[in-house]
């Protein structure tokens, strides 16, 4: 068995973002940029006001000082003319700033009889203008390649006069479920079968993570049947599967693909839950599959199908962030395997995050799974800790799962 960590570092190895494609800018959100977004405009373009006010020459603002009002600009339309000695010119919130003005007069600073304008306030050169090119000049990166778009991201392409956008196409994930017992969810479940969650548990994931779920018939339990899956894998940028995975060449997964040449990479991982997992290559299609048990499917979903997501978005690959708590309850020493415990988080009186493992970690428990709030992360022979430990926990509220 290999570690998690080699396990991670073998299937990101192979994976590549997908090709670019372009998209409406209304389409952009929470996709990954595939070239950069350079400013097709300066903005703002003009110096504009930042308030409420008058335009005019600081050297004429002084307290006290009553000046002619020639005209007003409202934002949109720019004053023609230009602001000269003992003039001033009606500005609002945008305006651009007329030729010959240096400073603006706010509005509350400021007394107006008919177009007499009386300076209540000394102005300051400069002040409450906001100078083109201010926010980003035209030919500025505004957007960097590899970033997944934000709204506020949105907002500052279309800022930046891009109607498109150039991003990564969303990854294309087959899932594919196998068994004689198990049935979706609202058919007839056969004696002594089981509902699937998987499928749509990993189908959930995928979308949340920026792919694209393309959910499978479920295969049933013959080398001819999971093998003719490879028959419907063109076009997938990555095929996961569950179930029939556990007895590692004769089952039925692995004997089933490599009839249409699956080459397997490796198989079993030193973890709990989810030592079962393989991962391999069908043609050009990578294959990873997971365990039929559907909390090792999920933990292994966490720590190896978000990395590979994220590559394959155009994104960095990474191991799934974590954090520090302390124990509310002992744990014992661990086996050879990397545990992952499943765990509540509470907040104590002086802001520490507790977390407690549940008492039962079966890999069958799916309501335990849903209601954790953390993974608490246990090394490979790890000893046993008392309560108040601290410990490395990934948080799963932080994955928006």
């Amino acid at each position: 068995m290999i570690s998690v960590e080699e396990a991670r570092t073998r299937i990101l190895a192979g994976l590549r973002p997908t090709p670019a494609e372009t998209v409406a800018l209304a389409n952009a959100w929470n996709r990954v940029t595939a070239s950069p977004v350079i400013a097709r405009l300066t903005q703002p373009p003009a110096d504009v006001s930042a308030m409420d006010g008058y335009a005019l020459r600081a050297a004429d603002g002084t307290l006290g000082a009553t000046l002619t009002q020639i005209g007003a600009a409202p934002a949109g339309h720019p004053f023609p003319g230009t602001v000269g000695p003992g003039q001033i010119v009606r500005l609002f919130t945008g305006s651009v700033v007329p030729a010959g003005a240096d400073a603006i007069l706010l509005q509350e600073d400021a007394t107006k009889d008919g177009d007499s304008i009386t300076v209540n306030e000394a102005v300051v050169p400069g002040r409450h203008i906001r100078r083109a090119g201010q926010d980003f000049s035209r030919g500025d990166t505004v957007i960097p390649p590899g970033r997944k778009m934000t709204a506020r991201d949105v907002g500052l392409a279309a800022a930046a006069n891009h109607p498109w956008m150039t991003v990564h196409r969303k990854p294309r994930v087959g899932i594919l479920a196998t068994g004689d017992e198990i049935a979706l969810p609202g058919e007839p479940i056969p004696a002594g079968g089981i509902v699937s969650s998987n499928s749509h548990a990993l189908a959930a994931l995928v979308r949340a993570a920026g792919g694209e779920p393309i959910v499978m018939p479920i295969a049933a339990d013959t080398q001819e049947a999971v093998a003719a899956v490879a028959d419907s894998v063109s076009g997938l940028d990555l095929l996961v599967t569950t179930g029939g995975a556990s007895v590692g060449d004769h089952d039925l997964v692995i004997s089933g693909l490599r009839t249409r040449g699956l080459l397997v990479d490796f198989w079993q991982i030193a973890m709990r839950p989810g030592k079962p997992l393989l991962f391999g290559q069908l043609g050009p299609v990578p294959v990873l599959g997971l365990p039929g048990n559907p909390v090792s499917a999920l933990v292994c979903s966490i720590l190896f199908l978000l990395p590979a997501l994220s590559r394959l978005s155009g994104l960095p690959a990474a191991p799934p962030p974590t954090t520090q708590a302390f124990l509310g309850v002992p744990v014992r020493e661990n086996d050879k395997r990397a545990d992952h415990l499943r765990s509540t988080i509470d907040v104590d009186a002086d802001g520490r995050l507790i977390v407690t493992p549940f008492p039962v970690q079966d890999s069958a428990m799916l309501l335990r799974l849903a209601r954790a709030d953390a993974l608490v992360l246990r090394a490979p022979f790890a000893p046993p800790l008392p309560a108040g430990a601290e410990v490395t926990v990934i948080r799963l509220d932080s994955l928006g799962l």
